[in-house]
């Protein structure tokens, strides 16, 4: 919940968000550098000083300042594409940082990713046999050896992982990783080609993730198929491995609680490498929403209210609307996961009776609706919705020709930076020139 001033007024990070609508209008994005610097060191400290790498998953939010500050405090990133990886290389994230995920990267992103640094990113990440012949094949045409993990599908049920199916990735019909039946195959395969390097092995089963249980037992999966290849490397033969990733979706609360913190994740998850006799290997993460999704938040502006006269005294939402100039281009995870956002105002509030509004925005869409939300009886002239700082900027779009919002980014209560406004008449052009 983001606090509010002496005055009432609502901030983040100490900056004071009427203000910042005023400068820059809306809508807007403000992020707290200090609150996500803050964040990621403390999951660095569940390490406890042994050998990880937090790979911040940069599809969350990919503002230059954000992947900047998390770099600055020792953070590498997991990349998904190969703007993505350009934009982690060119805000300081060593390559030897750098994991890229992703089932259908391009022989172009393949060649990036092999040629970047002295010997290549950190690992490039497979997610099926066949991509293990095109990395490859790409390692050879470059005259390097590549680092590569390959990433294990965990077949961890839908109802096991208790979250929306859009962004449940370890289950038996997901497109991501390699089957465990296919996994011999795949190990021998990449022992036939002295372009490559297996230095580790990783899984994912999703994301927003309130208890630990399903992220154990992926990990699990790993942890195990990780100690028998070192008793095969004991006899012998086998890769040598330098990392275990069990991945990331560590949940954040939304406003209904999320009983597991990041850092919970990581403590289970070292206690059962340790029990691996594992404790040797660096353990990888890859936390996006957690580091960086209570420290943003989305302005916008309250362009007018409607009230059913018919029900004029009746308190219902559904004859009460708030229409606000952000839409599901702006923030598209409510019509997309049906996720739900709090959103406050952003005035002065001194208390007084709160009814509930429902607060929907310009786009021609039925799913543009944020939701029912209790706010004071006199409309507020700006709301925020809060613990927006994953997954909102990164997916918006200019649907309906609307323009993209501004960024905001504040430190210790001041601004630092901030991005142009997006012009409307720009996306005219295009169109026109077409």
């Amino acid at each position: 919940m983001a606090p509010r001033d002496d005055a009432g007024r609502l901030t983040l990070g100490g900056a004071d968000l009427e203000a910042i609508a005023r400068a820059v209008g809306t809508p807007a994005y403000v992020y707290d550098l200090s609150g996500i610097e803050a964040e990621a060191r403390a999951l660095i400290a569940a390490f406890a000083g042994a050998p990880h790498l937090v790979a911040y998953a940069v599809k969350a939010n990919s503002a230059g300042p954000v992947v900047r500050a998390l770099a600055a405090v020792g953070c590498g990133a997991d990349v998904v594409s190969g703007a993505e990886l350009a934009l982690a290389l060119a805000c300081g994230v060593s390559p030897e940082k750098i994991l890229f995920s992703g089932i259908a990267k391009t022989d172009r992103e393949l060649d990036a990713a092999v040629a970047a640094g002295e010997r290549g990113i950190a690992a490039v990440q497979i997610e099926s046999v066949e991509e293990i012949l095109r990395v490859a094949a790409r390692a050879r045409a470059a005259g390097r050896r590549a680092r590569v993990s390959l990433r294990l599908n965990p077949a961890v049920s839908l109802e096991t992982l208790a979250t929306h199916a859009h962004i449940a990735t370890g289950h038996d019909e997901a497109k991501f990783g390699i089957e465990v039946v296919d996994l011999p195959v795949a190990f021998d395969l990449v022992a036939q080609h002295p372009e490559l390097a297996l230095v580790g092995l990783s899984t994912h089963v999703g994301s927003q993730l309130t208890t630990t249980a399903p992220y154990l037992d992926a990990a699990r999966l790993a942890m195990q198929t990780a100690a028998r290849l070192r008793e095969g490397r004991s006899q012998g033969t086998g890769p040598e491995l330098a990392f275990v990733d069990t991945g990331g979706g560590f949940g954040v609360d939304y406003g209904d609680g999320c009983s597991a913190a990041p850092a919970d994740f990581v403590r289970e998850t070292r206690a059962l490498q340790a029990a691996s006799g594992l404790g040797d290997l660096a353990l990888h993460v890859e936390p996006g929403r957690s580091l960086v999704a209570k420290h943003g938040v989305l302005v916008a502006s309250v362009i007018q209210h409607k009230v059913s006269p018919a029900a004029a005294g009746v308190r219902g939402a559904r004859q009460r609307w708030l229409m606000i100039d952000a839409g599901m281009n702006d923030l598209i995870r409510p019509a997309l996961y049906q996720a739900r956002h709090r959103v406050e105002a952003v005035d002065a509030v001194a208390g007084g009776e709160r009814i509930p509004w429902r607060v929907v925005g310009p786009v021609c869409e039925s799913s543009d609706d944020f939701g029912a939300h209790a706010l004071p009886v006199a409309p507020p002239a700006r709301v925020a919705l809060l613990d927006a700082g994953a997954y909102g900027y990164t997916m918006a779009s200019r649907y309906n020709g609307r323009a993209l919002p501004v960024e905001v980014f504040v430190r210790d209560g001041r601004v630092v930076a901030s991005t142009e406004r997006d012009v409307e008449g720009v996306w005219v052009d295009d169109r026109a020139q077409l």
